[in-house]
Formats: structure tokens, sequence, C-alpha cells
């Protein structure tokens, strides 16, 4: 009997130990910790995740005129030849850094480090604006070659040509916002009537100097498009001039497709440039408008922005289809490419008028 009242005493002290152990303050510190850190994770992975969705909207194009408005306080009268195109080179670098998200190619931290398809974007957005810079310091701003080129625009364009990744020591925001005071700068000298410096010539022999590097822009991105699905692709290099030769021999046929994680990188590359585009073109429809009129042009000029609308609308798919191109299902790179080689053959077209209208 006594064996069995100290067995049973044994397994009492036993689950009072255990019972007391469980209820011990820093067991429950413990457990609360495990909570909050668990807590903490979860509520840290939805915010990144509702973050990524909504930094990962494309931006609404310009309304070119009434942002030049406001750049030179509302006042029509300032609005001299070159004040729109300017204000429009201003409002897509200001666009490239100031939607939401702010600019995210260099970014370093969540969720801007695990987002592609906004850094394509801006990339291609920043390939425009370059041109677009390019063009008014060495064509729209100088009468012919042999005059000077612009104070402000020789310092404005290097700014945008640098590294689009750095993110410090200096960050590319910091230069691109640099890029930004030096075109604000010029454009204030263009509506000063007492300062004789600053022009902006709005000939067509500009434009179509400015256009030729369009048309090269939107045949390469038609054409790396167009290699989502696959393309087998015939030599034309020297095709037209027997005596024409090149440096390195190619096979005569190339396959050509596009490898499967980079579609959409090349999509919305391409969406960011004809979004830029399209911003430049209206507002150069506004500057440029008595020599389009001239030349009897200007409908051309709508026909171009037209179809760089239609690579701006609504994309209802969650991801990126790269169907077949006569299968069931999308490929939006296709269609894509489709819009780009419309408003490319428009800007032939457009050329053609400006050289010989």
């Amino acid at each position: 009997m006594d064996d069995q009242a100290s067995s049973k005493k044994s397994a009492l002290t036993t689950k009072v130990t255990k019972v007391v152990t469980l209820y011990q303050p820093h067991t429950w510190k413990e457990k609360g910790l495990w909570w909050t850190l668990g807590l903490f994770s979860i509520t840290y992975l939805v915010i990144v995740v509702v973050l990524g969705i909504l930094w990962s909207r494309s931006p609404r194009p310009l309304d070119v005129t009434e942002h030049a408005l406001g750049l030179v306080g509302n006042d029509p009268v300032k609005l001299v030849t070159g004040a729109v195109t300017t204000a429009t080179a201003i409002g897509i670098a200001e666009t490239l850094l100031d939607k939401t998200g702010g600019y995210l190619s260099n970014d370093m931290t969540p969720p801007g480090v695990y987002l592609d398809n906004i850094p394509n974007w801006e990339f291609g957005a920043l390939t425009e604006l370059r041109d677009l810079t390019s063009a008014m310091r060495n064509e729209f701003s100088r009468a012919q070659s042999q005059s000077v080129e612009d104070a402000d625009l020789q310092l404005a364009e290097p700014k945008f040509n640098f590294d689009s990744e750095s993110w410090i020591l200096p960050s590319t925001e910091s230069e691109y916002r640099g890029g930004i005071e030096w075109l604000k700068h010029y454009l204030g000298r263009l509506y000063d009537d007492k300062d004789f410096d600053a022009q902006f010539f709005a000939r067509a022999d500009n434009l179509v100097a400015y256009l030729e590097v369009v048309g090269k822009r939107l045949g390469s991105l038609a054409q790396r498009l167009s290699y989502a699905p696959g393309q087998a692709q015939l030599d034309t290099a020297l095709a037209g001039e027997p005596s024409a030769t090149q440096s390195t021999p190619v096979s005569n046929q190339t396959m050509n497709k596009t490898p499967w994680l980079k579609i959409d990188d090349v999509f919305f590359e391409a969406r960011g440039y004809t979004w830029a585009l399209l911003n430049s073109l209206k507002a150069m429809e506004v500057d440029f408008a008595s020599v389009l009129k001239d030349k009897n042009a200007l409908v051309s000029m709508q026909q171009i922005i037209r179809e760089l609308e239609n690579t701006q609308k609504m994309i209802w798919s969650p991801m990126i289809l790269n169907g077949t191109g006569f299968g069931p299902m999308a490929n939006h790179s296709l269609v894509m490419a489709s819009y780009i080689s419309r408003a490319n053959a428009a800007i032939i077209d457009l050329r053609n008028l400006l050289v010989q209208g």
C-alpha cells in the first residue's frame, strides 16, 4: 500500500511540475515573441505584395499643354515655340522620378528590388527622354550645323545619360533632377523676350532628323517583340548592294526566340518607350503646327499619335501571355508589335511628306 501511495504521489508531483513549467512567465514570453514575429512577418508580406501591385501600374499619358502652362505660370503668352516640347521633356523626367513608388530601377529593398516590369518600363521611357534631349541639344536649338549649342542643354543632356541603376554616390535620382533643373532654366530663357540666346527652331529638317532616330527605335522594338513566339529570319543585311561587306559572316537563316522570362521585360520596355514618345509627339504637334500644316502633314502626325495611344490601353490579363500567332491564347507581344509597326510606317510617310511635301 505504501508503494502504491508513493507511486500515485510521484505521478501527481510530475503533473504539477509540468503544469507549473507550462505557466512559467519565461515560457509565455517566448510564445508571445514567436506570435509577434509571425504577425509581423505576415503583415510585412501583405504590405510588400500590396505595394508591389500599386507600384506596377503604368502612369497615364501627360496633358502636354496643361503641363506646359503649369510650368510657365499659366500664362499662354509664354508658350512660345518649343515651350511645350521642353515642358514635356521635363514632365517625362519628373514622372520617372515621382510616379507611384518613385524611381525603381535602382531600388535595393523590397518590394522594388523584386519588381521588373516597371524598371523595364522606366528604361523604355528613359530611352526616349535621352533621344529627345539629344535632339533638343543637337537639332532643335541650333540654326545650322556651325551654330553654337545651347549652354543649358549642353549640361542637361549628359545628366540623363547617367547610369540608370546607380543608387548611391551619386544616385540616379540626383543626376536626373539636375537635368530637370537645367531644362527648366532653358525653358525660362525660351519665353524670356529679353534673352536672345535661347532658341528652339521648329523646322522640317530638324523634325526629320529626330524622326529618323524614332523610326530606328520603333523598328528595333517591333522586331524584338516579334521574337516572343519564335521567328526564323533570313539575313537581308547586305541585300540590294552587291559590293557591300560586313565585319562578321553570319548564317543565311537564324532562329530568334525571346527567353520565356524576358518576354514581359521586352513588352514593358516597349510600353514605356511608346508612352514617352506619345507625349513627345503630342508636344511637337503643337510646336511644329505651322510646319506640319504647310507640308499638309498634320493628319499624319495625328495618325501616329492615335496608333501610339493604342499601345497604352489597359492590360486586363494578370500576366503577359505568349500564345502562338493563330493559337487559342493571346500573344500580347505580337499585338504590341502590330501597333508599333503601324506607327513606324506612319512615321516613314510623315518623313517623306516633310522632305518632299
